[in-house]
């Protein structure tokens, strides 16, 4: 589980500091889900669980006649998202909790997105609830999140090298993969005040490495912040050194092109503020 205490600590810190590798990871996610947003009237955006800022900084580069508002509860992703939208006067980023945020009087968002970041919130419903509160009559939501952990190699192919695969989780619990259900999805956005909810499935290759050291690059990034990282820095010096092994044969087999990437599998969910 990555609870919200994690996200203010070592976590937000080492997502901070890795922001070029996280968001090369879901490149593709992120063009498709800025290609959606083409779908929907908007002139203020909020971005949910922003991290370090991709997401909010593409829409304010592609539209500056748009306000777009990042918020997280990590203090040193906020902190990179501020620094790399010092250039833009459209984007703003706040530390905030989403079920505690409040929009400004007479900007409320006629748009709430968010890539990834809504399936760590401690209370779903009472989250949901507020930004439907903040929303505007009718504004759409869309946010994505993994489908179930069987269908993402990108994790599966990663755990299955570390010498005792760990339990599974709590379905349930803030975590990766919180929002892999569809009716519990359902369940939770129409308690909290959305209406229309809708299902889109999206496949997409989540990248690790690129360039001429593409295997070394992968290499680190599942050393430094890839889905088994906690868990092998807690290793032995031998049982580490084994699976380090096995990690680099693994980046070695998925490297093509001068890029080691692994299939992932998302949803791509979207709401509207009901009446």
């Amino acid at each position: 589980m990555v609870d919200k205490s994690e996200w203010q600590g070592n976590s937000g810190e080492t997502w901070a500091a890795e922001w070029r590798r996280t968001d090369r990871s879901f490149t593709l996610l992120t063009e498709r889900l800025l290609e959606r947003t083409r779908k929907f009237r908007f002139r203020n955006v909020l971005d949910v669980g922003c991290g370090a800022g991709e997401l909010s900084l593409a829409m304010a580069r592609g539209r500056p006649d748009i306000t777009v508002t990042g918020v997280d509860i990590s203090p040193q992703l906020i902190a990179t998202a501020q620094e790399r939208s010092c250039h833009l006067g459209n984007v703003d980023f706040v530390l905030s909790d989403a079920a505690e945020w409040s929009a400004e009087a007479g900007i409320q968002p006629d748009l709430v997105i968010s890539r990834h970041g809504v399936m760590f919130f401690d209370d779903p419903v009472t989250a949901f609830a507020n930004l439907a509160h903040q929303a505007k009559e009718g504004a759409p939501l869309m946010f994505s999140c993994f489908r179930d952990i069987a269908l993402n190699p990108f994790f599966t192919e990663v755990i299955r090298l570390l010498p005792r695969v760990p339990p599974a989780m709590d379905p349930t619990a803030p975590g990766p993969f919180a929002f892999a259900d569809c009716d519990r999805v359902r369940s939770i956005l129409e308690e909290g005040g959305w209406a229309d909810v809708a299902f889109e499935e999206f496949d997409y290759p989540m990248i690790a490495g690129t360039g001429e050291n593409a295997v070394d690059d992968a290499f680190g990034y599942f050393c430094r912040i890839g889905p088994a990282a906690r868990a092998s820095a807690e290793l032995d010096d031998a049982a580490k050194g084994r699976f380090h092994a096995r990690l680099r044969e693994l980046c070695q087999r998925s490297c093509h092109a001068g890029i080691v990437a692994l299939p992932a599998a998302a949803w791509i969910v979207t709401a509207k503020k009901g009446s």
